[in-house]
């Protein structure tokens, strides 16, 4: 750890569940990124997380994330993510320019109201107290066991929300955005999935009501399209024959779930 963290603001593409910190804006940008940088990065088939070093000097230059897709830690395992110690900013420094492999974390903890997600390498961190949380961008941190990268987390991800390599709106984030982020996290990081999937009535009903309240959020459209861009194609694969694509939603469905 040294110097100061990146400025670069996170990049919360919740479409493919990953969290960007890098200065790219399209892929031929993070091709000629890649290409100019060493660290962790995708071979082939192998996808790690990234962490991205600039040969002179070895700084940290960017960094890449991905979210647990499976089931999220239950509620219990989520509250034992623990409190300290606090994010302190700075930047990394590689010991040597050479790559290397960053597991992808496994389990994804959700904190109350989605106000930050804690991605682990596994369950058994939450075991032993924490060294260290290295803020190395706003809102970004990497979390520190036995001198080890042991996870990473994301503080107010609402604010990061986008899609692609876009930039986050700016504004400030609806209060209505925030209970839909926890609401369709809810479809895709809970047993409601299988749910959805198995066309049970009550869970498709709830996605079509989700889906409803985005389409009609009038406020933080940037944030809604994002989101929608999450559960549409679950709503697709859902809907009941007549009721596919982005015509009105059956009013016999509950659509009150959302002020």
């Amino acid at each position: 750890m040294t110097g100061e963290p990146l400025c670069l603001a996170p990049r919360f593409d919740v479409r493919d569940l990953r969290v960007r910190v890098a200065p790219y804006a399209d892929v031929d940008e993070r091709g000629r990124f890649l290409l100019d940088t060493f660290g962790s990065k995708p071979w082939l088939w192998d996808t790690p997380d990234e962490l991205r070093f600039a040969p002179d000097g070895r700084e940290l230059v960017g960094a890449e994330f991905q979210i647990p897709g499976a089931e999220a830690a239950d509620a219990e395992d989520a509250a034992r993510v623990p409190a300290a110690p606090p994010v302190r900013p700075g930047g990394l420094r590689a010991a040597e320019s050479r790559d290397f492999r960053l597991e992808v974390t496994s389990e994804l903890c959700r904190g109350p109201g989605d106000s930050v997600l804690t991605c682990l390498r596994d369950l058994d961190v939450l075991d032993e107290p924490l060294e260290a949380r290295i803020g190395i961008a706003p809102d970004v941190a990497l979390l520190v066991q036995h001198g080890t990268v042991v996870g990473w987390s994301l503080t107010d991800p609402v604010r990061h929300l986008t899609t692609g390599f876009d930039a986050p709106d700016p504004a400030p984030p609806a209060p209505a955005t925030r209970q839909l982020l926890t609401a369709c996290l809810d479809v895709v990081t809970t047993p409601l999935l299988d749910e959805v999937r198995d066309r049970k009535p009550a869970a498709l009903a709830r996605l079509q009501e989700i889906h409803r309240a985005l389409r009609t959020l009038h406020k933080d459209r940037r944030r809604a399209d994002a989101l929608l861009s999450l559960i549409g194609p679950l709503v697709e694969d859902g809907a009941p024959s007549g009721t596919r694509g982005h015509g009105p939603v059956q009013e016999s469905w509950p659509v009150t779930f959302f002020e």
